[in-house]
Formats: structure tokens, C-alpha cells, sequence
């Protein structure tokens, strides 16, 4: 949870890569690729399926790869949202976008049932690789089960319960940067900062013109974001003006 004027880093934590926990049902596809959609299609094989013929259909979802997003979905088609349309029984035409898998793991492997972790870029549908899985297989598949475990430096392990949530459980806005290049500024660069000025690109970033985003920090604590742009580090986020 980004709290203040933390909240100003979201666009920077969403676009990190993520990692799940997810069980997919194979045998069964559903119109919205996971359990709370209608059945469109069963077969009576996948409780006898090899689990090292699944394990190994699974890693091949590793690397970049197309992916179709769910019908029902989030996703503006002819500006209004995908499971809008859906819903109301209309045809769908999403057009597949790209995403990285970093990895996958499965943990247990049981047809009908295989549970995995994967590490995945922004934007990718979990349920779309379980349905895709269970195409692969050739017997169709959706998701049971879905768990977000980490988000760039954010760990669920590593979370507070609510009933213990106080001020002390906070972190540092830095934090949540991940591995964001850092620009540690000086007093004169501070003040132009404030007020949201860009500043000269040192090449402390070691990216001058290459529009990456960086970290500008006041004695270690996190003032601002930039984008190092045409040899300057132009404000984009301002948090502190101090």
C-alpha cells in the first residue's frame, strides 16, 4: 500500500515484474478463464496426463511471447471495457500483446490440478497462461487459484497485518524503486528540484539522453523522479520540496 505522497510512485511499482502463486484446473476451459466463468468445454484426459508432460508445457511459457488477453477483462475495446461486452454475450476481438515470462516453478503437479509460481512483466494475464497451458495440452484448463506474492521489492512475507499497522511499518518511498538508478543532489539541485526545474544530467545515472527513469535523492531520502532526457534530469514526480 502506497500511503501520502507515496502514492505518486504507483505508475513506477505497477510496471515492475510480479510474481504468483496460481493452481490451474486442467480438463475444463471456461469462457472466463477461471473458475467464477461458465464451462465452454471439458475433456476426461487431463486427470491422466503425464505431470513431466505439464511441467514441461508450462516452461515453455519462459521468455517473450504473444499473449491474448481474457475476453473478460479490463482491456477498452471501441472505448468500453472488454468484459463489459462480454457479459453481455457480444464477440470480443482482442488483439494479443506482448509479455516476458521470467520463470515458472511448479510446486505440485497432480492432474487434474498443477500448482506453479511464475515471475511475470506487467500485463500479463495468469488465467491466459492457464488457458493457453490447457490448449497446449490439448484438453483445456483454467485457474482456480491466484496469490500475488511480490511486486518488485514489495514482498508478501515481508507485509504487515493490518491489525499492526502503525507508522513504524512504513518504509521508505525509496524502497519501492526497486533497482531505479539513483542521483544523489546537490543544495543548489535541490532547490531547483523543489519546484519541479530540471536539472543538469551529470551521468551519474551513466544513461545521459536515454529517457530512463531516475531516483534524485537529499541525503539519502527520495525527493524526486526524473526522466534523463536530451543531457538534463527533468522532474516527473516531485515528493519533498526540501
Amino acid at each position: 500500500m502506497l500511503v501520502g505522497r507515496a502514492t505518486r510512485l504507483a505508475r513506477f511499482v505497477e510496471g515492475q515484474l510480479k510474481t504468483y502463486l496460481a493452481t490451474a484446473r486442467l480438463g475444463i476451459r471456461t469462457d472466463t478463464d477461471d473458475l467464477t466463468g461458465r464451462v465452454v468445454e471439458s475433456s476426461d484426459i487431463a486427470a491422466r496426463l503425464d505431470p513431466a508432460m505439464v511441467a514441461e508445457a508450462l516452461a515453455e511459457f519462459v521468455g517473450t511471447s504473444l499473449q491474448r488477453p481474457p475476453d473478460f477483462s479490463a482491456k477498452h475495446v471501441g472505448g468500453e471495457r472488454s468484459y463489459q461486452k462480454a457479459r453481455r454475450g457480444e464477440a470480443v476481438q482482442l488483439e494479443p500483446v506482448s509479455i516476458t515470462v521470467t520463470g515458472v516453478e511448479v510446486l505440485e503437479c497432480k492432474p487434474p490440478l498443477v500448482t506453479f509460481r511464475a515471475a511475470v512483466s506487467a500485463g500479463t494475464y495468469i488465467r491466459g497462461i492457464a488457458r493457453d497451458l490447457g490448449e497446449r495440452l490439448g484438453v483445456g484448463a483454467h485457474l482456480t487459484s491466484l496469490r500475488r506474492e511480490a511486486i518488485g521489492s514489495l514482498r508478501v512475507e515481508d507485509s504487515t497485518p493490518l491489525a499492526d499497522l502503525s507508522a513504524g511499518a512504513l518504509v521508505p518511498p525509496a524502497f519501492v524503486l526497486g533497482n531505479m538508478a539513483t542521483v544523489e543532489l546537490t543544495p543548489d539541485m535541490r532547490v531547483a528540484v523543489s519546484h519541479g526545474r530540471p536539472v543538469v544530467d551529470n551521468r551519474a545515472a551513466g544513461q545521459r539522453g536515454s529517457r530512463m527513469e531516475v531516483a534524485l535523492l537529499a541525503d539519502g531520502e527520495l525527493m524526486a523522479v526524473a526522466r534523463a532526457e536530451d543531457g538534463f534530469l527533468r522532474p516527473t514526480v516531485v515528493l519533498t520540496t526540501g
